[in-house]
């Protein structure tokens, strides 16, 4: 992927409510999920949800494919899988990456 297409897919994922989608989409696999569907889950108007799966779109990081009279829209894993591998093409500047810290589980404060 290039610096640009990349800065585009991230811009495009750089909103509360498109990072959402997105994420509900990759959850949802390759048969995706009506904008219907989306909307429900999300909380999000039709008119709203229109417009921030079309800025997906353009970004490349959504497929839209009609059925029957309903639009089905999943996730681009191509595209999901680029950003990825830009994001982590020089890491750690070719060495081998230290492990990552256990996340710490906080305890419960109930008695």
């Amino acid at each position: 992927m290039k610096l640009k297409q990349a800065v585009h897919c991230l811009a495009a994922l750089a909103q509360e409510t498109r990072l959402a989608v997105f994420r509900l989409l990759v959850e949802a696999g390759r048969e995706g999920l009506c904008a219907g569907d989306i909307g429900g889950r999300l909380g999000v108007p039709a008119a709203t949800l229109s417009f921030h799966l079309a800025q997906l779109a353009n970004a490349g990081l959504v497929d839209a494919r009609q059925q029957s009279r309903f639009i089905f829209y999943s996730a681009n894993f191509e595209a999901m899988n680029g950003i990825v591998a830009f994001l982590t093409e020089n890491c750690c500047g070719g060495r081998s990456c230290p492990p990552s810290p256990k996340s710490k589980q906080k305890k419960s404060l109930a008695t």
